[in-house]
């Protein structure tokens, strides 16, 4: 697809035209799955034609992978419009708060931070629909773990990186680390909020947060990891 300057009028229309086929793509995933979505139904939605769906998106998969990213944006599915064509470069990405700080202030934050993202309607919706399909489309599980799984363990393997040597933590694997972590702070409370038997308030996503930054802390003065 042609790339605008973006002091072209054109350019704006092709963003708003981007975002609301994403939004449209999001509530097809949503009501139909990944298998049964129509991108018919889709360029419907969005006001556009099938033919403007493909100029911005190769293949369903490729639209599912945007519709990830924007649910894995600073604000979520609400600024649709502020979506490029080209991936971020992690690399240019700033840098958690707590990155700087030490562990035991930095783990609780992480986690809290970690479980308010998981625990959104936006990613328990895409993550449902994800394991319901994935058996099927393994490029799906995929995507899901390269646009998710992956920043997320990222940015707990560069916390680790930072501290490890000031901390004197031996560390076999910081990626296998990393996901020990995640693993805590899901611990007994990811399923129940799948299934829908809770809805988690402030206290209880705290106190997950704080349980499992104090096991992990654990792990790593013992070496355990």
């Amino acid at each position: 697809m042609k790339n605008w300057s973006d002091d072209n009028p054109k350019a704006s229309l092709m963003k708003r035209k981007r975002a609301a086929i994403v939004d449209a793509a999001l509530q097809e995933f949503l009501d139909s799955g990944y298998a049964q979505a129509s991108m018919d139904r889709i360029a419907s939605a969005a006001g556009v034609s099938v033919k403007t769906v493909y100029r911005h998106f190769e293949n369903k998969d490729d639209l599912f992978s945007t519709v990830m990213k924007a649910a894995c944006s600073v604000n979520g599915l609400e600024e649709l419009d502020g979506l490029d064509e080209q991936p971020e470069d992690p690399a240019t990405e700033p840098d958690k708060p707590w990155l700087s700080l030490p562990p035991e202030q930095a783990l609780p934050l992480a986690g809290i931070e970690l479980l308010q993202h998981v625990f959104s309607k936006d990613q328990l919706s895409l993550y449902r629909v994800v394991t319901q399909d994935a058996h099927r489309f393994p490029e799906l599980g995929q995507r899901y773990r390269e646009q998710v799984t992956e920043g997320i363990i990222e940015h707990c393997i560069r916390y680790l990186e930072r501290w490890a040597d000031t901390e004197k933590w031996k560390i076999a694997s910081k990626r296998n680390a990393a996901f020990v972590f995640s693993a805590l702070l899901r611990a007994n409370l990811f399923e129940e909020v799948l299934l829908g038997l809770r809805i988690p308030d402030e206290n209880e996503i705290k106190a997950q947060a704080d349980t499992a930054a104090k096991n992990m802390l654990i792990l790593l003065k013992a070496g355990a990891l």
